[in-house]
């Protein structure tokens, strides 16, 4: 599985350590920054890592920032992302289950080292069924997408 990573200057530490996580089980991770607290738009970077996952470079992507939310809402502004903001293992389950959510979004602020490694595992261990009820809603979506977007990916 390939991993696109990315933070803004809230975000660098808890994205940091999940990448040393990751590295430990592993999972092949590029990062897409930052690696300090100088700060940075977290829309420069959430999109990087939003249309690489989009264009199928990577499997799937994670994005922390201090809340999560500035990057969830940037996220899903790139057609075929559905990026969940998520704060525990239930969440993060059902993100996969019933949405096929393709980035995961954390934030630093909001959720400490250890259950955000938790969170990480769980929703990267989590596949998606395809059952016909949740597939049709994700079909809807992308319905959506195209309607406002024109085409998109």
């Amino acid at each position: 599985m390939r991993i696109a990573i990315g933070s803004d200057h809230a975000g660098y530490r808890l994205k940091d350590e999940i990448v040393r996580h990751l590295a430990d089980r592993h999972v092949e991770v590029e990062d897409f920054g930052t690696r300090e607290a100088e700060p940075v738009d977290y829309p420069a970077i959430g999109v990087k890592v939003a249309e690489a996952v989009a264009d199928g470079k990577f499997d799937r992507g994670i994005l922390v920032c201090g809340s999560g939310i500035g990057m969830s809402i940037t996220a899903n502004k790139v057609p075929g992302i559905r990026a969940a903001l998520c704060g525990d293992t239930y969440c993060a389950r059902m993100s996969r289950l019933h949405n096929d959510a393709n980035i995961l979004v954390l934030g630093e602020r909001t959720t400490g080292v250890g259950p955000a490694l938790d969170i990480v595992d769980a929703w990267l261990s989590t596949e998606f069924p395809g059952e016909e009820r949740h597939a049709r809603r994700i079909r809807l979506i992308h319905e959506i997408e195209n309607r406002i977007n024109g085409g998109g990916r």
